[in-house]
């Protein structure tokens, strides 16, 4: 139901989670700082400007993760199609305990914790080996982190939760998630796959130099295979994926006053073998013009035009390889799901 009403624009109100929120018990255990969510918002109104008056026209994909996308996205874990989440789970059901064996006793940075559901396996494996675990969550949703915050701290009364809702960049260099014990980042689900190799390769340098030599990275990445099941994989059947990279037009008019007649504009996915990349576009089915209020400007869009709305790269085990040694890592160990279809791969800072 609360996806319909969402669905329907009928989102009900974001709350500001605060030690009154959760039981008295957990209150102390569960910090959550969004300094950071006004300054991404004031960013997606300079980053459609930059974005639509570019050419080729493009979005950025981590605009997609709004309140309405991030449920979107949590139904297209689920589908028969896409076969990542499924991949990614297998190697953590099967690997965590080795994987918290290889790295000792941590505290866990995670980038993009979405649902939580991989996030438990490798928390749960922490506190098999240690008396507490200190979890740090960073994402860009705060209708996402909120109320997994507050879940996991209600779950794990060993548990303590300092959560923070903003950019993974200004995230990692804030004081506040360095530590002088070990720690584990993690960044699963491929996410790395979102971005250029070169802004790739920058964001795990930023990664490497915010943490100590001897930390660790556990990194998510979809392998390359047939463009047939990639494709699939982020055009469904259902439309689900559809819906959710449109939503980002829906956005813009929802926030930014914009104009965009959705029905005009049409979802197209392409595997493009010699970038190792899917990437997807809403693509306009006719000239026209749409006006954005909060920038200023009309848009013109001729037919068969297209924005870029994300990338997702896929690798060869020998380029995790390296961009780790690019970026400042060195690969200690990785594992692959039965079907070889993901790898998860544990880096160290060198």
């Amino acid at each position: 139901m609360l996806l319909l009403q969402k669905l329907a624009g009928e989102i009900p109100p974001i709350r500001r989670i605060h030690a009154a929120m959760v039981p008295h018990e957990t209150a102390p255990r569960l910090t959550i700082d969004d300094a950071g969510r006004s300054s991404w918002s004031d960013g997606f109104a300079r980053d459609v400007r930059l974005g639509l008056t570019a050419s080729p026209k493009r979005l950025a994909s981590r605009h997609l993760y709004d309140e309405i996308g991030s449920a979107l996205y949590d139904v297209i874990t689920l589908l028969p199609e896409y076969y990542l989440t499924r991949a990614e789970s297998e190697i953590l059901e099967r690997y965590a305990d080795a994987i918290l064996e290889c790295v000792g006793e941590v505290e866990i940075v995670e980038l993009g914790p979405g649902d939580g559901r991989k996030s438990r396996m490798l928390i749960e494996a922490a506190l098999r080996r240690q008396p507490e675990l200190r979890y740090h969550p960073i994402d860009i949703s705060a209708a996402a982190l909120r109320p997994l915050a507050e879940r996991l701290v209600t779950e794990y009364d060993r548990l303590i939760v300092a959560a923070q809702c903003g950019d993974y960049i200004h995230a990692l260099q804030a004081r506040s998630v360095r530590s002088p014990k070990p720690v584990l980042v993690v960044f699963l689900g491929s996410s790395i796959g979102n971005y250029e190799r070169a802004d790739a390769i920058a964001l795990l340098r930023t990664i490497a130099t915010s943490f100590k030599p001897g930390d660790w990275l556990l990194l998510g990445v979809d392998l390359k295979k047939s463009p047939e099941a990639l494709e699939i994989a982020y055009d469904d059947p259902a439309g689900v994926t559809a819906a959710f990279n449109r939503n980002v037009l829906a956005r813009i008019n929802r926030e930014l006053g914009g104009t965009f007649d959705l029905k005009t504009f049409r979802f197209v996915v392409h595997y493009d073998e010699k970038r190792g990349s899917v990437d997807s576009f809403q693509e306009s089915t006719c000239e026209q013009r749409v006006r954005i209020a909060a920038i200023d400007a009309e848009i013109p869009f001729a037919q068969g035009e297209r924005i870029l709305t994300e990338s997702s790269y896929k690798y060869e085990r020998e380029d995790v390889r390296a961009m780790a040694a690019e970026s400042g890592f060195r690969v200690s160990a990785d594992w692959t799901d039965s079907a070889g279809r993901f790898s998860v791969n544990l880096l160290t800072v060198k």
